[in-house]
C-alpha cells in the first residue's frame, strides 16, 4: 500500500554506520519513529519539518563525492521558544546537547541547540534573531560560531542574503 504523501518535502538520505544507534537518535531528534524499518534500512515521515529522512547502513561512507563535504544539518523553527522548547525536548531525551544564544553563524545572529547523530553528523534546532553583516569566521559549525549582540532586525525589512547555510 502506498501512502498518499500530504505535502512536497525535503528527503534526506544519510549513510549511517549502525542502524540502530541511528534509528534511536533520530527518533529522539525529530521526536517520532520509522515509518518503514528494514534490515540496515529505515525511512521517517516526519512531519514538522516536513522531511523524508532515509537511513541506510554503510559504514564506508557516502560513496562518490567529497569526503567530509556535509558541513551540518539543521532546522530552522520560527522563534526564540520554539528553540528553547527543542532544547528542554532533545535534554528529555538523554541527548547530549550544545546550547549557543545570541551567536553569529552564517551573517546572521542566533539562538540554537546542537546534538551530534551516533557518527558525529551535528544538527542544529534555530532561529534567526537579526541579520549580521559582518562574519567573524564563516563555517557555520559549532565551531565557527561566535556569541555577538546586535539589534534586531524587523522581519520582513532585511533584504534577503544568500546563504549556503544556516
Amino acid at each position: 500500500m502506498l501512502l498518499e504523501v500530504p505535502v512536497s518535502r525535503v528527503q534526506l538520505a544519510l549513510n549511517v554506520s549502525d542502524i540502530d544507534a541511528a534509528v534511536e537518535f533520530y527518533s529522539k531528534l525529530f521526536d517520532t519513529q520509522p515509518a518503514k524499518r528494514q534490515p540496515g534500512y529505515a525511512n521517517f515521515a516526519i512531519v514538522e519539518p516536513p522531511l523524508k529522512l532515509v537511513l541506510i547502513e554503510n559504514a564506508e561512507g557516502r560513496g562518490a563525492g567529497v569526503t567530509g563535504a556535509l558541513n551540518h544539518l539543521g532546522v530552522e523553527v520560527a522563534t526564540p521558544d520554539d528553540v528553547q522548547m527543542a532544547i528542554g525536548r532533545l535534554s528529555h531525551e538523554g541527548l547530549d546537547t550544545e546550547v549557543q544564544e545570541s551567536t553569529t553563524c552564517c551573517f546572521a545572529v542566533q539562538d540554537k541547540v546542537w546534538a551530534n547523530d551516533p557518527d558525529g553528523a551535528p544538527w542544529e534546532f534555530y532561529t534567526v534573531l537579526a541579520d549580521a553583516s559582518d562574519e567573524v569566521g564563516l563555517g557555520c559549525s559549532t565551531e565557527a560560531c561566535t556569541p555577538l549582540t546586535l539589534e534586531p532586525v524587523a522581519v520582513g525589512t532585511a533584504d534577503p542574503a544568500p546563504s549556503a547555510c544556516c
